[in-house]
């Protein structure tokens, strides 16, 4: 089986309910383990964060801890950067021993083919967030925050993740949303999945010989995808 998660964002809100979310996802996470044989994380599983050379944010260390508990099991996990990843350094790869990968990413799983992405300025006419996506990401963006205390940086860090969750959230991607687009385009090109996250909104829509996915979210309604080796499904946590 290999597993498809995303838009957790854990941190987004009060401690207390944000652990309720974690409880969940680390339950969830023991219950796959048996059956897994890779899990792909595709964004956004934090609402922020930013690793220093020597810190990283305390918060959710369970999560993190279960990570590890995976790929320790042999469990290959990618975790392809969303919006809210603008901070990573070497923690995941050299402590967890995940692969960090800030691209859209084709893989083959049992002769099917996917196209796996955030989904992150797929939409039309998105070019603020494109704009916002690249000040975060830049060098000196990142330079700036390693130089303060760590307790500054990664409130700043925090502060930029509300700033981009709350223009995605207003945004009115329309009827013809630019995601769905994109999907279908990448069908017709010989994909028999596209798998997305970031609109938050849990979808199923075929196209010709394909299948688009958005992995829907975990604030207000957990869920994931899975491949059993013959298809896709989305299934509520």
């Amino acid at each position: 089986m290999i597993y498809f998660i995303s838009d957790l964002h854990l941190g987004v809100l009060e401690r207390t309910e944000d652990r309720k979310r974690e409880d969940l996802f680390l339950t969830l996470m023991d219950r796959i383990k048996p059956t897994c044989e890779k899990l792909y994380l595709v964004g956004d599983i934090f609402d922020y964060w930013f690793d220093y050379k020597t810190v990283i944010p305390k918060n959710f260390y369970r999560t993190l801890a279960k990570l590890r508990e995976f790929t320790d099991a042999g469990i290959k996990i990618e975790y392809l950067m969303g919006n809210h990843d603008f901070g990573h350094r070497s923690f995941f790869e050299e402590e967890l021993g995940i692969e960090v990968i800030s691209t859209d990413i084709e893989r083959e799983h049992n002769g099917k083919k996917f196209y796996i992405s955030h989904g992150d300025g797929k939409a039309d006419n998105d070019t603020g967030y494109l704009i916002l996506r690249s000040v975060l990401r830049n060098k000196i963006s990142n330079f700036i925050y390693r130089i303060i205390h760590p307790d500054i940086g990664i409130g700043l860090a925090s502060g930029s993740s509300k700033k981009s969750r709350s223009y995605t959230d207003t945004k009115d991607y329309g009827e013809n949303e630019g995601m769905v687009n994109f999907a279908k385009k990448k069908i017709d090109e010989g994909f028999d999945y596209v798998i997305m996250g970031h609109r938050h909104k849990r979808l199923e829509l075929k196209h010709g010989n394909g299948t688009y996915y958005n992995l829907g979210e975990w604030i207000h309604e957990p869920s994931y995808g899975v491949f059993d080796g013959n298809e896709f499904r989305l299934e509520k946590v």
